[in-house]
């Protein structure tokens, strides 16, 4: 069984085992500040490692900041795959969601990942890009942003903030069957607001439609040609 030296015992130990002792504590503590333990970087569920924490908890994470990519073809598990401007991208998968682990750390064209925006993560898309991601249980669809690489496990098609799932509906259960379109290029300045005015302008969003946010439509989206209630025209 280990033993955990209380701190009033470590002055009577061996200068050798206070060091070893120190080492361990010091160990202990990065693992409990992780929340998953030594090694949990990785996500079995999203397929994905996190990356650098650059925003501590708390603290407001800013938007933009990254750069333009797409990427050279690149493996993952065995498994290869092409990012690319695909215009007619449009593919039926399995969503899942990413939060509070990474949230403030680096996304793949290094922006910050904010749990609380309207991203995703997309295995080939350019980033930044827009998609639009309908829920196919719900028949929600909104309007998410582009701004990092995965998901790699179970061929799930898109990995949502965890807002981005709430808004579709698939928080609770973690994944969804959901059907992503290509909507074109991001602006590099994280600017969120094409993405709130299209969730706004959603007859089943709670809260009250802003039409001066309806007016402010972006006219450099793709339309999605699914109904004349979910154009952005």
């Amino acid at each position: 069984m280990r033993r955990y030296y209380r701190p009033h015992e470590i002055g009577l130990l061996p200068p050798v085992v206070v060091l070893v002792v120190a080492v361990v504590l010091v160990i202990g503590l990065a693992a409990c500040s992780s929340g998953r333990g030594l090694g949990s970087r990785y996500d079995a569920r999203t397929g994905v490692s996190a990356s650098t924490r650059v925003v501590a908890d708390g603290r407001p994470i800013p938007k933009g900041g990254g750069r333009y990519k797409v990427g050279a073809p690149y493996k993952v598990s065995g498994r290869w795959y092409v990012p690319q401007e695909d215009m007619n991208y449009d593919r039926t998968g399995v969503a899942s969601w990413y939060g509070a682990d990474f949230h403030g750390r680096l996304t793949a064209n290094g922006e910050v990942f904010d749990m609380g925006a309207l991203t995703a993560a997309h295995p080939t898309l350019p980033m930044p890009s827009y998609a639009y991601v309908t829920n196919l249980e719900t028949g929600r669809t909104i309007l998410v942003r582009i701004n990092d690489r995965g998901p790699y496990a179970n061929d799930r098609v898109i990995d949502l903030s965890r807002q981005a799932a709430r808004f579709l509906g698939s928080e609770a259960q973690g994944l969804a069957r959901v059907r992503v379109r290509y909507a074109g290029r991001a602006p590099l300045d994280g600017d969120d607001r094409q993405e709130r005015m299209y969730l706004a302008s959603q007859p089943w969003y709670g809260g009250r439609q802003d039409t001066r946010m309806a007016e402010g439509r972006p006219t450099y989206l793709r339309p999605m040609g699914i109904g004349a209630e979910n154009l952005v025209k």
